[in-house]
Formats: structure tokens, C-alpha cells, sequence
């Protein structure tokens, strides 16, 4: 018996080849949307027909068919399966980039990085690994996957001013073709099939709670922070690189270690402002907090571009409240979002993410194109301002934790043991789905336990 409960708790071997396949399909893809975020600013101009505003929306367009499409190719994915659209997703992605790459103006890129965000996988990508993972293991397979995204923001950052000044701008966008078709062969080779595919509220958007969602304004504010601060971030990375290269006189192939000392300080800065927020119960305030301190870089980044350290410093820091707002956001969706919604929540944060992308880069490339520099940093210090007055009065989120449990009893007897479940403290939320013959319970982990809430659904079983 030991044996069997040892065995669940670990991840089987078709779980862990899952989670690490699709993880790095994630991430390569990922790694391509993000690598000519430091590199088309200061070689955008030498193609034909390029100017800032156009450059913009050459790496913001991604977004746009992204944001488009992601939640209708999730929805597709639940009817005909999660592979077709992936496979799909990467073969247009591989074209996009090959587009991109044999494009000598503008438009051409323009082109190839729409057809880029149109491979929107991310949704059928996260509800293969549900498939592919047990209960007790989805949470885990979901954070390496999230750590993933997050290292390959990083990299990209790294990698693409040192690919593009050896190979040029044609060379990187060959570079990410190749890694979207090493993506396609993890897909064939590594990642396992799934035995059944089953449709589940918590990864997965669902129609009877979507308009409840979209109008919740909780849910709204989050929503508008997730797009404010890629807004921020893209529109002002329109000028960091110009900066460094015109107004500080850094070489560009040596821009690569600016951003990695910034990443590495700004790892090691989020940590404690993540474990304060979620063991003290001070999200909103650290989310507050975030927000000021990217006012704050936006004004300096305007003010002091001459000399490289303080340029690096602000760029860490700027980081720091970056990378920290990105981590806490979901979690505060995880939190905000009614039972049984959480995956139409996150649906709608993710397309909200991808078009605050879209936008950012859009906006800076407009704002440089009819009033320069200071303009942009003006720009995003006037975001962060409205982001700051959006937020303001937003409640502090309910620390609770999502379960799913599965039921085997009659419809009538479910409802009466999400009713008892309702009765207990800790207990917040007790929805019965049916059609996944599932409960869908948030709880507050201080107050009971996972296991405690099993318990109690057996006892009430017996009823």
C-alpha cells in the first residue's frame, strides 16, 4: 500500500517527458516572439520602407493575431484535439519566421510576425499537459511550464542582440524558424500522447462562465494590469536599445551582458517581494508598489541616458517590478476567479497580455515617430498613472487555493455534498460540473487542507 501511495505521489515517466516537451515547445516559441524586442529598434531601420511607427508594429504584431485567436483555437482544440492545432500552431509559426526572415522591408516583417501570433497554441498547449498529467501533478507540470516562460523571456533578451550582430536581421529570424521546427520534432518524438482528452473548467475556457468573467471587476483590473505592464515594458524597450547603442555610445554586440547582469539583479530582487506578498497577504500592496517603481524608471529613463551605470541600474530595477508583476498576477487571478472559472479567467489575462504587447510596441513606435525620445518615457510614465488610479481601490484578493475533486454519486447527492462542503470553515466555494462529474472547491489553506476537504466528501458521501 505504501508502495501505491509513493508511486502517486511521484511524477510518472509519461508525466515528466509532458512537462519538460512541452515546456521547451513553450519556450522555444516563446523565445521567438521576444528575441527582436532588443534588436529591431536598432536594425528595423535598415530595411526598406522602416520607420518607428512601423518598427513598432513590426514587434508588437505578433500580438495582435495572438490575442485574436488564442481562445478560438482553444475552443477549437476541445473538438477536434489538442495535436492538429498544435502541429498547426508551429507549421505557421515556422512560416512566419521564414517570411520574416527572407524580407528586405518593413512590411515584409510586418507579414511574417502577424503570421507568427496566428500559430496561437498557448491554450491548447496548457490543456494537452492537463490531459497529459494527474491531479496531484498539474499544478507542478503548470509552474515548470510558467518558469519556462520566464527563462526564455530572459534569454531572449540575451541571445538576440548576439545572434543578430553576427548574422543580421535575416540570420535571426532564420534562428527562430529553426527553433519553432525543433519545437515540431519535440512534439513528434518527445511529447506522449494523450489517452483521453477531457474538457476542464479549470485550463480550459468555458461558455456558461465567460460573459460572468469578462464583466467581473476584480477580474477587469487584473486584466488592465497584465496589458499595462507589457504596454510599459514594450514601448519603453523602443528606446532602451537606442539609447544604449546612440546616446551612451555601447557597442551592440556587447549589449547582450546589460540585460543579463539586469536579469540576474532582478531575479534575486522579486523573490522577497513575491514571498512577502503571498505569505504576509500583501499582493495589492506589493502590486502597488511594482506599479510606482515603474513610474518612477519610466521619469529616469527619460532623464538620465548618458551614462551607462545608472542606465543599468534603472533597467534592473525596472525589471525587479517587471518580473514580480508578472509572477503575482496569476496567482491573483487563481484567487479572484469564481470556482469552476479559473481557465475562462486566465483565457481572458492571457489575450489581455498579448494585446497589451501589441499595443506597447505600437504606442512607442507612434509616440518616437511624432515626438522622440522623451515622448515615450512621458508615454509609459502616463500609463503607469492610469494603471495606479485603476488599481487603486481594488480589494485585496481572498487567499484561497482551487481543487478539483472527482465525484462518483448521482447529480442530487453531489449538490447536497457541495452544500455541506459550503457549511465548512475555510471553505469559500463549492460548484458541482456535471459534466465532468467533478467538484470545483476554493478553500483557504490556513484554515483546511486539501486532504481534510477529500475527507469530508467522503463522509458526506455516506449521507
Amino acid at each position: 500500500m505504501s508502495a501505491v501511495i509513493q508511486s502517486q505521489q511521484r511524477m510518472s515517466a509519461t508525466e515528466k517527458k509532458a512537462t519538460l516537451g512541452l515546456s521547451l515547445v513553450f519556450a522555444f516559441r516563446m523565445l521567438g516572439m521576444f528575441m527582436v524586442l532588443p534588436v529591431m529598434t536598432i536594425y528595423g531601420p535598415n530595411l526598406e520602407q522602416a520607420t518607428p511607427a512601423l518598427i513598432g508594429l513590426a514587434i508588437g504584431a505578433y500580438g495582435y493575431t495572438q490575442a485574436l485567436l488564442q481562445i478560438p483555437l482553444g475552443i477549437v482544440s476541445d473538438r477536434i484535439g489538442r495535436m492538429p492545432i498544435i502541429f498547426a500552431g508551429l507549421l505557421i509559426f515556422v512560416f512566419g519566421s521564414i517570411v520574416a526572415a527572407c524580407a528586405d522591408s518593413i512590411w515584409g516583417v510586418i507579414i511574417g510576425r502577424i503570421l507568427q501570433g496566428m500559430g496561437a497554441i498557448s491554450a491548447a498547449v496548457l490543456a494537452l499537459l492537463s490531459d497529459l498529467t494527474r491531479e496531484q501533478h498539474r499544478t507542478k507540470a503548470m509552474a515548470f511550464l510558467g518558469m519556462s516562460i520566464g527563462a526564455s523571456f530572459a534569454l531572449a533578451m540575451i541571445m538576440g542582440p548576439v545572434i543578430t550582430y553576427y548574422f543580421g536581421l535575416h540570420g535571426l529570424f532564420w534562428f527562430i524558424a529553426m527553433m519553432a521546427a525543433t519545437g515540431l520534432c519535440i512534439m513528434l518524438w518527445l511529447v506522449p500522447r494523450p489517452n483521453l482528452q477531457q474538457t476542464r473548467r479549470d485550463c480550459s475556457v468555458a461558455k456558461a462562465v465567460f460573459l460572468p468573467t469578462l464583466k467581473d471587476i476584480n477580474l477587469l483590473r487584473l486584466d488592465f494590469s497584465i496589458a499595462a505592464v507589457h504596454i510599459v515594458m514594450m514601448a519603453n524597450f523602443m528606446m532602451l536599445p537606442t539609447i544604449l547603442l546612440n546616446e551612451i555610445g555601447l557597442p551592440k554586440k556587447q549589449h547582450w551582458w546589460v540585460y543579463l547582469l539586469a536579469f540576474i539583479g532582478s531575479a534575486l530582487g522579486m523573490v522577497p517581494l513575491i514571498v512577502y506578498g503571498e505569505k504576509q497577504r500583501q499582493l495589492k500592496k506589493v502590486l502597488l508598489g511594482c506599479v510606482l517603481i515603474l513610474l518612477v524608471c519610466s521619469l529616469f529613463f527619460g532623464l538620465t541616458h548618458k551614462l551607462l551605470w545608472p542606465m543599468l541600474l534603472g533597467i534592473m530595477v525596472f525589471f525587479i517590478a517587471f518580473n514580480t508583476i508578472e509572477a503575482i498576477l496569476p496567482s491573483m487571478i487563481s484567487k479572484v476567479a469564481k470556482a469552476g472559472a479559473k481557465g475562462t479567467a486566465m483565457g481572458i489575462f492571457s489575450t489581455s497580455q498579448f494585446l497589451g504587447a501589441a499595443i506597447g510596441a505600437s504606442f512607442g513606435g507612434i509616440l518616437i515617430n511624432f515626438g522622440g525620445l522623451s515622448t515615450v518615457f512621458i508615454g509609459t510614465a502616463l500609463v503607469c498613472v492610469i494603471w495606479l488610479m485603476v488599481i487603486v481601490n481594488m480589494k485585496e484578493p481572498p487567499y484561497v487555493t482551487s481543487l478539483k475533486l472527482p465525484i462518483e454519486m448521482g447529480t442530487l447527492q453531489a449538490n447536497n455534498v457541495a452544500n455541506y462542503l459550503m457549511k465548512q470553515q475555510g471553505i469559500t466555494e463549492a460548484l458541482l460540473v456535471s459534466e465532468e462529474s467533478a467538484l470545483y472547491v476554493k478553500f483557504d489553506k490556513q484554515q483546511i487542507k486539501a486532504e481534510d476537504i477529500a475527507q469530508l466528501v467522503k463522509e458526506a458521501d455516506h449521507f
